[in-house]
């Protein structure tokens, strides 16, 4: 079933589009050689171009241009060989030049597409309308005095990709797992960090409401919103608001809006723009920029395996879709994984790796790109297991000594005796010693109460301090009880 709000007038219907903005991964700005670093001393990374001094000239950097490629490739787009860049005037306190340098009526980047997966395993596409080039602006800074806002320019002239959307998602979990997608396209292509709490991806939220059947309403737009959760609840407040709107009498007029996240409210920003009030003019700087069809030809062929394509391979190797899904979700998580699976049984390392391993992640609070212990020294705990150096319940143990000493868990078995016992000698030992020791048991167990099977194995493990090969400790009571 659609996902629809309750009004006073029954239900309505959401229209969401989205468009994010992501800092190109390079290491110099569009328009210049000035570095891109985050966090660097404010102003330090500030060219006479991108600070507006009079008569400086912008020139293409041609990593920037690959990179909008590659990551139109991975949306299924269109690439246009020939696109030109446009100003787009305005004037604000951290634009030194008075415009911005963009693509509008040409971009590099046509339509393209996204598939997305929702909660219940259904998916759905989402179109791309396009994909265009621009310089940031800077950073305005209202904290820093009380009578004065300060301009740090460094991100001025970083090189950043537009992507917007098709107006097709309908609910706030479908923008959710669009700009999760997205996130994790552009950081499979290397092409965007994605890092939205430092501000490299943001997104412009469009909302409007309708009711069922009926063309577009007046959207609004949410600006630079820095989460996927606060993206979700941006749509969920103002479809809310706008409802309320349309149900009093009202009319939603098209604007700008902020989300505020501590009360999870939209509040008004200024009036939506049209493009005319930009004055988009082609820019008489920078000539039209025409692409070589070999160039991109060859800029494809050395494309990353993407998300979609590494699911499929892994649930082709035996994982269920969801471990696939899990696997895949963050580029630094598949590369382990498939340094623990390479030679193995793929399905026991998704297990150790989506089971004990996440554990330890959330319990140390560490990061997948600080793991507790490496992907060889894991792949070779499951060495042991297979070759039954140790047992499962063994491997557990080793496992967590891996974590305490940081050593490999061969090292770890040889130091602390936990070799397997494969010895039959020793198995009918212990397993005698038992069954002599619980003589009433063996009674119940021969007049008919198969389930104290159990009982003995465990009792024999337990005795073996879980050194016993199961296997063999299985077949020995079997065969000693008769």
């Amino acid at each position: 079933m659609s996902y629809t709000i309750e009004g006073n007038t029954g239900p309505w219907e959401l229209v969401i589009g989205l468009e994010v903005h992501a800092q190109v991964t390079s290491q110099s700005k569009l328009f210049s050689g000035a570095a891109t670093a985050f966090g660097a001393e404010p102003n330090s990374q500030v060219s006479f171009i991108d600070a507006g001094f009079p008569g400086m000239l912008p020139v293409i950097n041609r990593e920037c241009v690959a990179q909008a490629v590659r990551t139109g490739l991975g949306l299924n787009a269109e690439i246009n060989l020939w696109s030109r860049f446009d100003r787009k005037n305005y004037f604000y306190a951290d634009l030194p030049q008075g415009y911005q340098i963009s693509q509008y009526a040409h971009p590099i980047v046509g339509t393209g597409q996204v598939e997305i997966t929702l909660g219940d395993g259904s998916t759905k596409t989402v179109g791309i309308t396009r994909l265009h080039l621009e310089q940031d602006a800077g950073k305005s800074l209202h904290d820093q005095h009380p009578t004065k806002s300060f301009i740090d320019l460094n991100r001025s002239g970083v090189a950043l990709m537009e992507i917007v959307s098709e107006p097709d998602m309908r609910s706030p979990e479908e923008a959710g797992a669009y700009l999760t997608k997205l996130r994790q396209i552009l950081r499979y292509l290397g092409t965007c960090d994605g890092n939205m709490d430092e501000g490299s991806m943001r997104a412009d939220v469009n909302v409007s409401v309708r009711k069922a059947g009926e063309g577009y309403r007046t959207r609004c737009e949410v600006k630079n919103v820095n989460s996927v959760k606060f993206v979700m609840q941006a749509v969920e407040a103002e479809a809310r608001r706008q409802i309320e709107v349309w149900e009093s009498g009202g009319t939603v007029e098209q604007e700008t809006r902020l989300f505020d996240t501590q009360r999870g409210v939209t509040r008004s920003m200024r009036s939506k723009e049209d493009a005319h009030d930009y004055r988009y003019f082609p820019e008489p700087d920078l000539p039209p920029l025409v692409l070589d069809k070999d160039w991109v030809e060859q800029l494809k062929a050395s494309l990353p395996e993407l998300p979609d394509v590494r699911r499929a391979r892994y649930v082709a190797m035996g994982l269920t879709p969801y471990d696939a899904h899990v696997l895949t979700l963050e580029k630094e998580t598949a590369s382990f994984f498939e340094t623990v699976a390479k030679g193995r049984d793929a399905k026991t390392a998704a297990n150790w790796v989506t089971g004990d391993f996440f554990a330890a992640l959330n319990r140390l609070k560490r990061d997948i790109t600080d793991p507790p212990v490496t992907a060889e020294n894991l792949g070779a705990l499951l060495d042991l297991i297979a070759d039954k150096t140790i047992s499962g319940s063994l491997a557990k143990q080793v496992f967590e000594a891996m974590i305490e000493t940081g050593k490999a868990p061969g090292v770890i078995v040889e130091e602390r005796g936990l070799k397997q016992v494969t010895d039959t000698g020793a198995i009918e030992a212990a397993v005698a010693d038992v069954l002599a020791k619980n003589a009433d048991k063996v009674a119940e167990y021969r007049s008919g109460k198969d389930k104290l099977f159990g009982f003995f194995v465990g009792q024999t493990m337990k005795a073996m301090q879980g050194k016993g090969n199961p296997a063999l400790v299985n077949e020995v009571v079997r065969k000693q009880l008769g």
